[in-house]
């Protein structure tokens, strides 16, 4: 029989590896698939290479824990998997998934709903929340705060998904997207927006420097008139986003295997025979090649500096 294991992976920062656990438990409950969890301080390739030397699994599916696409995932933690023996399956940053604008409304309005406890009545606290995730508000301008780098789009691209989803969705006055290292950027957008009150998310899967200290700087939070939501977190549709990526590496897996060999192998106890393949980016500028065997610690491509990556 094939075995499988689920590698979540992401920074270790305060209540991540708690959260992290959560989803891994999961994720364990409906699949029955072993999940381990994988965090790092500073340098995944470094780190995490050990570790990964003792995985033991035909199938390994890696999940970046992370909004999107950085220099981390593109470089350093292929290049980390690249330890393992077996079969590697690498999956998209769990921020891409279309779960996760469910993830935003909901975050949104518990911001939203928090914000009210201090200036309405409790009728008006109760019909907010009573509402559902994504029903937003006229008067109400939603701000999506995403790290973002002029060098790489990935933030981008990734917050610009969620913003167009939830305006169609919902009834925010308007969602602006911002970010933290491009325009439109995050210390403008309170005198950008026109709604009569803001509630800002940042994009963030787990809370960090930049969630905690920097993004409430620059909105000048302690000024008021934003409610300021949570990040990701243990929310359960980013479980989803999760499942959602495992299974779709799984169909991959068979079609990949079949244009291999022309048919499908199936082993005795029926389960379908694993291709061997390493992990390798697809991050919409072209596939990475994997690490060169002269330097494992980089890709042989790559040309990305270490300010792409959210602290």
């Amino acid at each position: 029989m094939t075995s499988e294991t689920l590698l979540l992976i992401g920074r270790e920062v305060r209540g991540a590896r708690e959260a992290f656990r959560v989803h891994a438990d999961r994720i364990a409950d409906r699949t029955g698939i072993d999940v381990e969890i994988a965090c790092y301080a500073e340098e995944p390739g470094r780190e995490l290479r050990d570790r990964f030397c003792e995985v033991d699994a035909d199938v390994t599916y890696a999940v970046p824990m992370c909004a999107a696409h950085g220099y981390d995932t593109v470089d350093a933690i292929p290049a980390a998997l690249s330890a393992i023996s077996g079969d590697v399956r690498y999956c998209d940053p769990v921020g891409t998934s279309p779960a996760v604008t469910d993830v935003i409304a909901a975050r949104a309005d518990a911001a939203r709903a928090g914000a009210m406890a201090g200036e309405s009545t409790a009728a008006d606290r109760v019909d907010a929340v009573d509402r559902g995730a994504g029903d937003g508000d006229a008067d109400v301008s939603l701000v999506l705060v995403a790290f973002g780098s002029s060098s790489k789009p990935h933030g981008r691209r990734m917050a610009e998904y969620h913003a167009d989803r939830l305006r169609s969705r919902s009834e925010y006055a308007e969602v602006v997207p911002c970010y933290l290292l491009q325009n439109p950027a995050v210390e403008c957008v309170r005198y950008a927006v026109t709604g009569d009150r803001i509630v800002a998310v940042p994009l963030f899967v787990s809370r960090s420097a930049a969630t905690e200290d920097r993004i409430p700087t620059e909105l000048e939070l302690d000024r008021g008139g934003i409610a300021y939501a949570e990040p990701f977190g243990d929310h359960p549709r980013l479980t989803d986003a999760i499942h959602a990526e495992v299974e779709k590496q799984r169909a991959l897996a068979v079609g990949d295997h079949r244009d291999d060999l022309g048919h499908e192998s199936v082993d005795s106890a029926g389960d379908r025979s694993p291709t061997t393949k390493r992990a390798i980016v697809t991050d919409g500028e072209g596939t990475r090649k994997p690490p060169s065997p002269e330097n494992p610690s980089r890709t042989q491509d790559s040309s990305r500096s270490r300010n792409d990556d959210p602290r």
